[in-house]
């Protein structure tokens, strides 16, 4: 039912029949571990509902007999509404923006510019020109900050150290082989930055690409950045060559023979 926002005199019957479902379908409070498993139980709930009680105007009918009566003359589902709370953010020097009392993390790329910050009931969307520049599980409490260690990648080439000390790196999980790699150049005067090269990495060959360029390295006893980004270029899918098509104009009529032998009267010759 469509409705002015914070109006309830427009919306009467459907706060009284919220009201009811949360009666017959909350009562005792459920707990659930997803918003897809209190879906499902409120689907489930509905449809019982409906087949065991009388429409209130039909009352030899049920409430579900009379529904599928109508099915056919209903709009077709669209798929699930597109529901968020937009709200326009600044990014801050240190690629956070504020949303709700929180912090959330963004792509380096991203500061200098506004965003949009759009609220989900789960999870936080931040767009900058259309594009999402940071994806958050949403919190719910005060002065927390989430942070995506992937958007702070491009800063550590000008701060390597960082990578050890910096807040958005701590308690970083890695997978396996990059992990690995990780703690072998943690003894090396230049890990970091080896490191660092490594990670880089990532953002033109991705994840997949780069884990299994350690994993080879590693097979192989060695962990250096050089050697896994030799690594990556041997795996890229060479370029395929351009077909040149000779004119006409410059074909040869009478194609040379290749007649090595040529060579060994050469050598005899005084």
């Amino acid at each position: 039912m469509a409705c002015t926002p914070s109006s309830g005199w427009e919306k009467g019957q459907v706060e009284n029949q919220v009201g009811l479902v949360r009666e017959r379908l909350f009562t005792p409070r459920i707990r659930v571990r997803s918003y897809d498993e209190l879906n499902a139980l409120l689907l489930d709930g509905v449809i019982a509902f409906a087949k065991a009680h009388p429409h209130p105007e039909e009352r030899e009918r049920t409430v579900w007999e009379r529904f599928e009566a109508e099915r056919a003359a209903l709009v077709p589902y669209a798929g699930r509404f597109d529901g968020f709370h937009a709200v326009p953010a600044s990014v801050s020097s240190t690629c956070l923006v504020r949303f709700d009392n929180n912090r959330y993390s963004v792509a380096a790329s991203a500061i200098g510019r506004l965003v949009e910050v759009q609220a989900y009931a789960e999870r936080v969307e931040i767009r900058q020109d259309r594009r999402i520049v940071a994806e958050h599980a949403r919190v719910f409490g005060r002065n927390q900050t989430v942070f995506d260690p992937w958007h702070y990648v491009p800063v550590l080439a000008r701060k390597p150290g960082a990578l050890r000390n910096g807040a958005p790196f701590k308690d970083w999980v890695m997978p396996a082989a990059l992990d690995r790699v990780r703690r072998k150049l943690a003894g090396s005067s230049d890990g970091d930055r080896q490191m660092v090269e490594i990670l880089t990495a990532v953002l033109g060959d991705g994840l997949p690409a780069v884990e299994a360029a350690c994993a080879e390295a590693l097979r192989e006893g060695v962990h250096s950045a050089d050697v896994i980004l030799n690594i990556l270029v041997r795996q890229r899918e060479p370029i395929a060559p351009v077909t040149l098509l000779t004119p006409e104009g410059l074909r040869l009529r009478h194609e040379p023979v290749a007649d090595c032998a040529r060579y060994d009267s050469l050598r005899r010759a005084p």
